[in-house]
């Protein structure tokens, strides 16, 4: 008797365990599908001359750390599984091509008030959801936007390299969009962080940006940018040449002028082609330091081209220069790497490496969150084939003693 009490015990209990077994993970399901419809409540109205890619990118919904992320950028809105969606071409294809009114030539004429062509910087930092009601009624998701009255003759993918900058990046957001949209660009801002604590590696985070966007659109014009520069002139027009483009020329930080000539950090532009003849930027330099440098020498040594610039009266940015931020420490290894004349084919975008963690469209932009595993210098230095210098030997100086 007392057997059979102590099983039906025993099987009560197991009743009991598996029913608040089962409310916990509905509960947490629950929790979860709120998060992510708090997200999707946005409404996006799409005309008739709109088709969808076939490319997705979903993230898995139940990842701690990717709800963590979601919760990161306080008041914005995203999704987290978007088609990104393109002109439907039998439409647009009869539109006629956009023509800006910014040309160089209005430098010298009387005809024009240049002043007109000055932007207004906002200093104002705003919550992301009011930035959202100034810059985006007509974004689509992902900070995509095409004109719907033209056809532009260039896809522009605007990649920012990030790490902790957010006031930083919500004023560059709330006055890019308004430059962008008034040059009449199909353009969408990617924000590529990076997660963990390594040494910050800007090349290889505008690399990431680079192979991510290519997943989702068919880009052929690549703008990397620094969240810390907002262009001042409408006539710089964020588009790409024959040649690679270095579009920070004049910064208020440096008195509107070019420090040196191989100056090639900021903001630069570059084709589809360019991009992938350079080998794309290089992965080698883990801290403050080099990269730029280095692509310049890929695009005069490797691609055998010069870079362009508009004139320092266009080519004219504002830095950011508040909120405390500061470098990370300068790489000591850079110039070595800088100087060894490696084999640009044996780095760059075939041997970036990197974690994806999740790619969430937020309304103002593609959030992109990835780990870049360190690599030390003396692996790179193995993989390049990088000869080190032997050190300089003292040379012991015997001072004659007067007499």
């Amino acid at each position: 008797m007392f057997q059979n009490r102590r099983t039906v015990f025993l099987f009560l209990c197991s009743i009991a365990f598996v029913q608040a077994l089962y409310y916990i993970i509905t509960l947490q399901i629950k929790r979860n599908q709120t998060i992510i419809n708090s997200g999707l409540a946005i409404s996006y109205e799409h005309s008739s001359d709109i088709t969808k890619t076939s490319v997705q990118n979903t993230v898995a919904l139940l990842n701690p750390s990717i709800q963590t992320e979601l919760s990161s950028f306080a008041n914005a809105s995203f999704i987290i599984s978007h088609n990104f969606i393109k002109p439907d071409p039998t439409i647009y294809n009869s539109y006629p091509i956009c023509n800006v009114s910014f040309s160089n030539h209005n430098l010298s004429s009387t005809n024009h008030n240049l002043s007109s062509y000055r932007v207004t910087v906002s200093k104002t930092i705003y919550p992301f959801d009011i930035i959202e009601q100034h810059q985006g009624e007509d974004l689509y998701p992902g900070g995509h936007w095409f004109p719907k009255t033209c056809r532009t003759e260039q896809r522009l993918a605007i990649i920012i390299c990030y790490r902790n900058r957010e006031l930083h990046l919500k004023l560059y957001l709330d006055n890019i969009h308004s430059f962008l949209k008034q040059q009449q660009l199909d353009y969408t801002i990617f924000v590529v962080n990076q997660h963990g604590q390594q040494p910050f590696n800007r090349a290889a985070l505008f690399n990431v940006g680079f192979l991510e966007a290519m997943k989702l659109y068919s880009f052929d014009c690549f703008i990397f940018h620094d969240v810390d520069l907002l262009p001042e002139d409408l006539r710089n027009v964020y588009k790409c040449g024959e040649k690679p483009r270095h579009m920070s020329v004049a910064v208020d930080k440096f008195n509107y002028r070019l420090l040196y000539s191989s100056l090639f950090g900021g903001v630069t532009a570059f084709s589809l082609s360019d991009f992938t003849g350079a080998n794309g930027y290089p992965t080698v330099y883990w801290g403050w330091g080099g990269e730029d440098d280095d692509m310049y020498l890929r695009v005069t040594r490797k691609l055998k081209k010069t870079i362009t610039r508009y004139p320092i009266e266009i080519a004219r940015y504002k830095m950011i220069r508040t909120f405390n931020h500061t470098s990370g420490k300068a790489n000591p290894d850079r110039h070595t790497i800088l100087y060894s004349k490696y084999d640009y084919s044996q780095d760059g975008i075939n041997t970036t490496n990197y974690d994806l963690h999740h790619v969430v469209f937020y309304k103002l932009f593609t959030f992109i969150n990835v780990t870049l595993p360190q690599e030390s210098f003396e692996h790179i230095r193995l993989r390049l084939n990088i000869k080190l210098k032997p050190p300089k030997k003292k040379v012991n100086v015997v001072r004659k003693k007067k007499v």
